[in-house]
Protein backbone atom coordinates (compact mmCIF):
# COMPACT_ATOMS: atom_id res chain seq x y z
CA UNK A 1 0.00 0.00 0.00
CA UNK A 2 2.84 2.08 0.69
CA UNK A 3 6.71 2.42 0.57
CA UNK A 4 8.59 0.52 3.59
CA UNK A 5 12.08 -0.91 4.01
CA UNK A 6 12.02 -4.42 4.10
CA UNK A 7 8.74 -4.94 2.35
CA UNK A 8 7.87 -8.00 0.30
CA UNK A 9 6.08 -6.59 -2.78
CA UNK A 10 8.65 -7.96 -5.49
CA UNK A 11 8.39 -10.91 -3.96
CA UNK A 12 4.96 -11.96 -2.91
CA UNK A 13 3.95 -14.07 -5.49
CA UNK A 14 6.61 -16.67 -4.31
CA UNK A 15 4.86 -17.17 -1.45
CA UNK A 16 2.77 -19.84 -0.58
CA UNK A 17 -0.83 -18.05 -1.10
CA UNK A 18 -2.75 -18.58 2.02
CA UNK A 19 -5.35 -21.83 2.72
CA UNK A 20 -7.39 -20.14 5.18
CA UNK A 21 -10.03 -17.30 4.92
CA UNK A 22 -8.40 -15.29 7.85
CA UNK A 23 -4.54 -13.85 7.22
CA UNK A 24 -2.90 -12.10 10.25
CA UNK A 25 -0.03 -10.08 9.59
CA UNK A 26 2.12 -10.17 12.93
CA UNK A 27 4.71 -7.80 12.08
CA UNK A 28 2.49 -5.84 9.55
CA UNK A 29 4.73 -2.95 7.98
CA UNK A 30 3.03 -2.21 4.57
CA UNK A 31 1.05 -5.59 4.54
CA UNK A 32 2.78 -6.58 1.01
CA UNK A 33 1.59 -10.13 1.62
CA UNK A 34 -1.82 -9.55 2.09
CA UNK A 35 -2.32 -7.17 -0.53
CA UNK A 36 -1.11 -9.62 -3.49
CA UNK A 37 -3.10 -10.81 -6.03
CA UNK A 38 -6.97 -11.67 -4.39
CA UNK A 39 -5.28 -12.66 -0.99
CA UNK A 40 -6.96 -8.87 0.12
CA UNK A 41 -10.27 -10.21 -0.14
CA UNK A 42 -9.26 -12.57 3.02
CA UNK A 43 -10.02 -11.33 6.22
CA UNK A 44 -6.46 -9.39 7.43
CA UNK A 45 -5.93 -9.04 10.71
CA UNK A 46 -2.91 -6.49 11.03
CA UNK A 47 -0.36 -6.27 14.11
CA UNK A 48 1.40 -3.21 14.23
CA UNK A 49 3.90 -2.47 17.24
CA UNK A 50 5.64 1.00 15.66
CA UNK A 51 2.16 3.32 16.49
CA UNK A 52 2.79 5.26 13.79
CA UNK A 53 2.72 3.02 11.46
CA UNK A 54 -0.42 1.42 13.09
CA UNK A 55 -2.10 5.06 13.24
CA UNK A 56 -1.35 5.08 9.31
CA UNK A 57 -3.22 1.74 8.77
CA UNK A 58 -6.01 3.52 11.19
CA UNK A 59 -6.57 6.23 8.51
CA UNK A 60 -6.17 4.03 5.46
CA UNK A 61 -8.90 1.40 7.02
CA UNK A 62 -11.22 3.77 8.92
CA UNK A 63 -10.99 7.39 7.38
CA UNK A 64 -9.25 8.28 4.36
CA UNK A 65 -10.97 8.16 0.55
CA UNK A 66 -9.29 8.07 -2.59
CA UNK A 67 -9.89 11.88 -3.03
CA UNK A 68 -8.32 12.62 0.56
CA UNK A 69 -5.17 10.68 -1.02
CA UNK A 70 -5.11 12.74 -4.43
CA UNK A 71 -5.04 15.56 -2.75
CA UNK A 72 -2.11 15.02 -0.45
CA UNK A 73 0.21 17.44 -1.56
CA UNK A 74 3.41 16.54 -4.47
CA UNK A 75 6.86 16.57 -3.32
CA UNK A 76 8.86 19.41 -4.57
CA UNK A 77 12.78 18.44 -4.85
CA UNK A 78 14.89 20.59 -2.81
CA UNK A 79 12.01 21.25 0.38
CA UNK A 80 12.13 19.35 3.46
CA UNK A 81 9.54 17.25 5.07
CA UNK A 82 9.13 15.94 8.49
CA UNK A 83 5.80 14.28 7.62
CA UNK A 84 6.34 10.91 8.44
CA UNK A 85 4.48 8.85 5.56
CA UNK A 86 6.83 11.59 3.30
CA UNK A 87 9.94 9.84 4.89
CA UNK A 88 9.06 6.12 4.41
CA UNK A 89 9.41 7.10 0.77
CA UNK A 90 13.03 7.98 0.37
CA UNK A 91 13.78 4.32 0.15
CA UNK A 92 16.29 4.35 3.12
CA UNK A 93 16.68 1.57 5.76
CA UNK A 94 17.78 5.17 7.89
CA UNK A 95 14.25 6.59 7.81
CA UNK A 96 13.09 5.51 11.17
CA UNK A 97 15.99 7.50 12.35
CA UNK A 98 15.05 10.99 10.46
CA UNK A 99 12.34 13.83 12.00
CA UNK A 100 13.03 16.13 8.48
CA UNK A 101 14.12 14.75 5.12
CA UNK A 102 15.06 16.71 2.21
CA UNK A 103 13.07 15.85 -0.94
CA UNK A 104 15.47 14.10 -3.65
CA UNK A 105 14.31 13.23 -7.23
CA UNK A 106 14.19 9.40 -5.43
CA UNK A 107 11.40 10.48 -2.68
CA UNK A 108 9.91 12.91 -5.17
CA UNK A 109 9.33 10.30 -7.51
CA UNK A 110 8.33 7.68 -4.93
CA UNK A 111 5.84 9.51 -3.01
CA UNK A 112 3.88 10.23 -6.76
CA UNK A 113 3.98 7.06 -7.87
CA UNK A 114 2.58 5.93 -4.08
CA UNK A 115 -0.48 8.61 -3.92
CA UNK A 116 -1.41 7.15 -7.20
CA UNK A 117 -1.34 3.26 -6.09
CA UNK A 118 -2.84 4.04 -2.59
CA UNK A 119 -6.05 5.78 -4.51
CA UNK A 120 -6.49 3.21 -6.36
CA UNK A 121 -6.23 0.16 -4.14
CA UNK A 122 -8.06 1.81 -0.80
CA UNK A 123 -10.63 0.11 -1.89
CA UNK A 124 -9.17 -3.52 -0.80
CA UNK A 125 -8.32 -2.22 2.95
CA UNK A 126 -11.49 -1.30 4.52
CA UNK A 127 -12.65 -4.37 5.61
CA UNK A 128 -9.32 -5.12 7.46
CA UNK A 129 -8.59 -4.97 11.48
CA UNK A 130 -5.29 -2.97 12.38
CA UNK A 131 -4.41 -3.71 16.21
CA UNK A 132 -1.24 -1.94 17.52
CA UNK A 133 0.79 -3.50 19.39
CA UNK A 134 3.41 -6.89 20.20
CA UNK A 135 3.24 -9.24 17.71
CA UNK A 136 2.79 -11.36 20.89
CA UNK A 137 -0.88 -9.73 21.20
CA UNK A 138 -2.25 -11.13 17.93
CA UNK A 139 -4.93 -13.45 18.75
CA UNK A 140 -4.35 -17.10 17.93
CA UNK A 141 -6.61 -17.91 15.36
CA UNK A 142 -6.83 -20.50 12.82
CA UNK A 143 -5.17 -18.79 10.15
CA UNK A 144 -2.49 -18.26 7.52
CA UNK A 145 0.38 -16.32 9.39
CA UNK A 146 2.49 -14.23 7.25
CA UNK A 147 5.42 -13.69 9.94
CA UNK A 148 7.89 -11.21 8.87
CA UNK A 149 10.28 -9.66 11.45
CA UNK A 150 13.05 -7.74 11.21
CA UNK A 151 15.99 -10.41 9.96
CA UNK A 152 17.75 -11.40 12.84
CA UNK A 153 21.03 -10.51 11.06
CA UNK A 154 20.44 -7.44 9.81
CA UNK A 155 21.28 -3.89 10.95
CA UNK A 156 19.28 -2.79 13.37
CA UNK A 157 18.49 0.78 11.88
CA UNK A 158 15.82 -0.49 9.02
CA UNK A 159 13.05 -0.02 12.13
CA UNK A 160 11.57 1.45 14.86
CA UNK A 161 11.45 -1.87 16.33
CA UNK A 162 14.63 -3.55 15.08
CA UNK A 163 16.59 -7.25 15.70
CA UNK A 164 17.96 -5.37 19.28
CA UNK A 165 14.56 -5.15 20.45
CA UNK A 166 13.43 -9.20 19.53
CA UNK A 167 14.28 -12.31 21.71
CA UNK A 168 14.24 -14.43 18.66
CA UNK A 169 14.38 -17.72 20.60
CA UNK A 170 10.95 -16.81 22.32
CA UNK A 171 9.84 -16.01 18.62
CA UNK A 172 10.58 -19.07 17.67
CA UNK A 173 8.28 -20.17 20.41
CA UNK A 174 5.62 -17.99 19.64
CA UNK A 175 5.80 -18.94 16.19
CA UNK A 176 5.27 -22.56 16.21
CA UNK A 177 2.36 -22.26 18.81
CA UNK A 178 0.49 -20.47 15.93
CA UNK A 179 -2.58 -22.08 14.99
CA UNK A 180 -3.05 -22.98 10.98
CA UNK A 181 -0.59 -22.11 8.20
CA UNK A 182 2.59 -20.17 8.89
CA UNK A 183 4.46 -18.66 6.31
CA UNK A 184 7.49 -17.28 8.23
CA UNK A 185 10.72 -15.03 6.05
CA UNK A 186 14.02 -14.50 7.05
CA UNK A 187 17.86 -13.65 5.34
CA UNK A 188 20.66 -15.12 5.24
CA UNK A 189 21.69 -16.54 8.16
CA UNK A 190 18.72 -17.05 10.27
CA UNK A 191 18.88 -19.65 12.32
CA UNK A 192 16.43 -20.12 14.81
CA UNK A 193 14.13 -22.07 12.48
CA UNK A 194 14.52 -25.19 9.96
CA UNK A 195 14.51 -22.07 7.20
CA UNK A 196 15.08 -23.08 3.37
CA UNK A 197 15.67 -20.99 0.56
CA UNK A 198 13.17 -19.43 -1.09
CA UNK A 199 14.98 -17.22 -3.64
CA UNK A 200 17.56 -14.89 -4.37
CA UNK A 201 15.85 -10.60 -4.36
CA UNK A 202 17.59 -7.34 -4.72
CA UNK A 203 17.35 -4.40 -2.13
CA UNK A 204 17.14 -0.84 -2.76
CA UNK A 205 20.67 -0.86 -3.77
CA UNK A 206 20.40 -3.45 -5.88
CA UNK A 207 22.75 -5.65 -3.71
CA UNK A 208 21.33 -9.87 -3.90
CA UNK A 209 20.39 -11.10 -1.00
CA UNK A 210 19.14 -14.91 0.04
CA UNK A 211 15.27 -14.70 0.97
CA UNK A 212 14.63 -17.68 3.18
CA UNK A 213 11.23 -19.21 4.48
CA UNK A 214 9.77 -21.30 6.94
CA UNK A 215 6.58 -23.16 6.03
CA UNK A 216 4.24 -25.35 8.59
CA UNK A 217 1.26 -26.34 7.92
CA UNK A 218 -0.88 -29.50 9.15
CA UNK A 219 -3.46 -29.12 6.51
CA UNK A 220 -2.04 -27.66 3.26
CA UNK A 221 -0.19 -29.33 0.48
CA UNK A 222 2.26 -26.30 -1.14
CA UNK A 223 4.72 -27.03 -3.44
CA UNK A 224 7.31 -24.19 -3.14
CA UNK A 225 8.75 -22.61 -5.74
CA UNK A 226 12.45 -22.44 -5.00
CA UNK A 227 14.39 -19.92 -7.74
Amino acid sequence: MFYYYGRKKQIAGHYPDPSYDVIIEPFAGSAAYSLHGNRWQKQVILVEKDPRVASLWEWLIHTATPQDIANLPDLMVGEKTSNFLHILHAATKMAFQYKTIKTTPVLARNWEISKRQMAANLYKVKHWTILCGDYSEAPNLEATWFIDPPYRYESGTGYQYSSHHLDYQKLAHWILQRQGEIICCEGQGGDYLPFQPLRMSKGVAGKASQELIFYHSLTAKVQLSLI
